[in-house]
This record gives C-alpha cells, structure tokens and sequence, in this order.
C-alpha cells in the first residue's frame, strides 16, 4: 500500500458488470482532474487465446483443472510485480490483450493475442485494476497487500453467466454452446480461486434481479438495471455515513449494520456517492505527501 502512489483494484469475472464501476473511476477522475490509469486482468493470462484453448483441452484429458480464474492460466506474479513497483515508486510494465476485432484491428494484431509489454505513463495519480485477480492472497503470491482499496463486483451468478452469455456472443463472437461448456469448466476454479476473494474486499456490490433469471442458458434479454436490486456490503461500515447515503439516494435502505440495499438503476450513482470521498481522500493525502 502507498500513499503516494496509490492502487485501487475492482475485482469481479468478465459477466460481473465490473466495467460499470471502471467508467465511475473515470467520472470521478475527471472531476477530481486525476492521471489515472485503468489496467485490465487479462492482461496478465498467461496465454493468448489458441493456446489456451489447445492447454485447456489438454488439462481436461489429464483430469486437470485449466481457466482464466485459475492461477495457472495467468501470470500473477507479473501482476504483483507492477503492483509492487507502482506502489514504490509509480513505474510498472503493463499491456493489452485483444478481446474484440476493433481492438484487433486497432493494434494490427490477432483477436485473442497480446500487445507488446510497454511502461506505464509517468505521473500517473491512480492505478485501477480491472479484472479477476484483484484480491488474490496464495501461498506464492500475495496481490491484496499491495492494494490501497478493493472493490468486489458479483452478481447472484445465474445473472453472472446472463452476463457474460451476452457479451460472449454478441462482443467476442463465441457461440451458446462455447460459453456454456466454459461456464461448466471454469465452476471449480471459480469456487477455489474467485469466491475468497469477495471476503477479503472492502466494498462489495451484488446486483440482484427481480425478474427470472432460472435459466440463464435461455435468458434472451438480459434484466435491465431498473429490474434489479444492489446489496452493498461493507468490510469497516464505521467508515461509511449511512445516514448521509440514505438521504442522498432515493429507495435505499438498510439490512444489517454493514449492508446498505440501491435500487439497480441508483447504483452507478451510489458508486460514486461513495468512491468519489475515497478516491478525494487518497488524493489529498498524496498532494500533501508530496508538498513535504
């Protein structure tokens, strides 16, 4: 952790919605006029995406275990290294994986491949982290302790897999039955390598639908924002004015002492009523830091 170079990491799977709260960071950082950086997870997979599928295939027919949620599909030990160094003295490699064809084609590069290792812009304000394995704490690496704020982003999971069928499909090009048969194959590493995480996060926020989602392989919409509801929880609610956020944001209410429940279509807004303090806080006290 650093206050000078501080780290914020929003850790969820690619159907959790996570990218809602990286847009908030960049809404907060231009008010805020912060130099910010948003780094993405998959990034730091250990492989592009061919050989990863002929590795995944191969771990199947050994009665392996393989996905993206394990930490033997990624490079976590690259992703510590920059957290490490940005946290001492805001420097750190860092690169893009491809997911779509307009990122392909931008880069003149393969779907599914990475872009060359490059260093990260000097005088950044704020490095955010986007991706799987913000919070991951094992016996070789250690990514939490570098990390000055974690968020969790984990949807009740049949809305989770609604999720990333979706974007699968519609973004990435995969077909029903690929997303599926993932899905299935990632369930152990999910459990093992992604759930502990949300019990180590400072925030968490959990979008629940109010409509049926009992089959997420037959959902042909997903639910809108204004059919769901967010419980967010908190690690240190002593942190936190509930009476102000309960004034401030319309139909939010209270469950238990560390649970505060939005309506869906507030919870960008919640966000914010909540990080912006935060991220307002981390800077402050890094310009003042700085003037010593």
């Amino acid at each position: 952790m650093s206050i000078k170079h501080p780290i914020i990491v929003i850790t969820g799977s690619s159907g959790s919605g996570s990218n809602r709260v990286s847009d908030v960071f960049s809404h907060i950082a231009w008010r805020e006029k912060i130099s910010h950086l948003i780094v993405d997870g998959s990034a730091f997979h250990r492989y592009e995406r061919d050989e990863m599928a002929v590795r995944v295939e191969k771990a199947c027919a050994d009665g392996r275990y393989l996905s993206h949620f394990s930490p033997d599909g990624n490079r976590l030990d690259l992703l510590e290294s920059l957290f490490s160094e940005f946290s001492s003295n805001g420097s750190g490699q860092y690169r893009h994986y491809l997911h779509t064809e307009d990122q392909a084609l931008q880069h003149g590069q393969e779907v599914g491949s990475f872009t060359p290792w490059e260093s990260l812009p000097s005088n950044l304000d704020l490095l955010v982290y986007q991706g799987l394995h913000g919070a991951f704490t094992g016996p070789d690496v250690n990514i939490k302790r570098h990390v000055d704020l974690t968020l969790g982003v984990a949807p009740i999971v049949n809305l989770e897999w609604i999720q990333k069928i979706h974007v699968d499909i519609k973004n990435r090009g995969y077909t029903l039955d690929a997303v599926r048969a993932a899905i299935q194959h990632r369930l152990h590493d999910y459990v093992h390598y992604i759930t502990p995480q949300f019990s180590q996060t400072d925030i968490n926020f959990q979008r629940i639908p109010l409509v049926d989602t009992s089959n997420p392989f037959d959902a042909r919409d997903m639910p809108e924002n204004d059919e769901s509801m967010v419980v967010i929880s908190f690690r240190e609610p002593r942190d936190h004015d509930f009476a102000f956020l309960l004034k401030r944001i319309d139909g939010a209410f209270m469950t238990r002492r560390n649970s505060l429940v939005v309506p869906g279509g507030k919870m960008e807004f919640a966000m914010e009523m909540l990080l912006n303090p935060l991220v307002h806080e981390m800077m402050e006290q890094r310009r003042q830091l700085q003037e010593i």
